[in-house]
């Protein structure tokens, strides 16, 4: 089995907020996804082409477009467990088993970091063994699948970076349709994605989606520094 475990790591930081610290590494990132064995031609240029946008732009830029992306529509939330609990209890306890997960190997999350976050869980991935990191990504290929979906459709480049998960837990790639759709940006209702991915119950490390996404509503608060 192929070690991907540094490209999970860099897959985590393309997805992750945009800073200069991300900024500096982006040509180490663009070579080493280029020359990955892992990927699919297709599924590498797309890739390319989200890094060669990201080092194209101003920081701002990039900035304000993550939030546009990632904090307005929970169909392309990065808060995996948004799209198994929503915001139910169950949310809560799921928490709390994964961080307990991480810390039973050593790792721990800095102040503000919420463990469901998709970028934290690949920087985890990144830390497990070649055979369990390729396990554990598999049983979140179908959240994945629906945010690069949903990624496409909004013609954002980022959906690459998500679509590239798929074949890296030995899932079939994103559907061509898909990619061809997010090629051209265009409008798209937020709300109306919402509505369809409610419509889309996933599982994550056996836990099911609860029949209703409005029932025993629960708060959790988004830590990441203010933008």
């Amino acid at each position: 089995m192929e070690d991907n475990r540094l490209i999970l790591s860099m897959l985590g930081a393309l997805l992750d907020y945009p800073d200069q610290t991300l900024i500096v590494v982006l040509d180490e990132i663009r070579a080493a996804l280029a020359g990955h064995a892992g990927l699919p031609p297709g599924t590498r240029a797309a890739l390319i082409d989200l890094v060669d946008r990201l080092s194209a732009r101003p920081l701002l830029d990039l900035q304000e477009d993550y939030v546009d992306i990632f904090d307005r529509g929970r169909a392309t939330s990065l808060y995996l467990f948004e799209h198994v609990h929503g915001e139910s209890r169950e949310r809560g306890q799921a928490m709390v088993d994964l961080l307990a997960m991480y810390e039973a190997k050593g790792l721990y999350l800095g102040a503000g970091e919420l463990p469901d976050y998709l970028p934290v869980f690949l920087e985890f991935l990144s830390h497990e063994t070649s055979a369990q990191a390729h396990a554990l990504l598999g049983e979140i290929a179908d959240i994945n699948r629906q945010i690069a979906t949903r990624l496409a459709e909004r013609g954002t480049p980022y959906f690459a970076a998500v679509a590239a998960l798929l074949p890296l837990a030995g899932e079939p790639p994103l559907a061509n349709a898909a990619v061809c759709d997010g090629a051209a940006t265009r409008e798209v209702d937020g709300e109306a994605l919402d509505r369809e991915w409610q419509e889309e119950p996933v599982s994550f490390l056996g836990a099911q989606a609860p029949l209703s996404r409005e029932s025993q509503p629960i708060q959790f608060y988004d830590t990441r520094p203010s933008r």
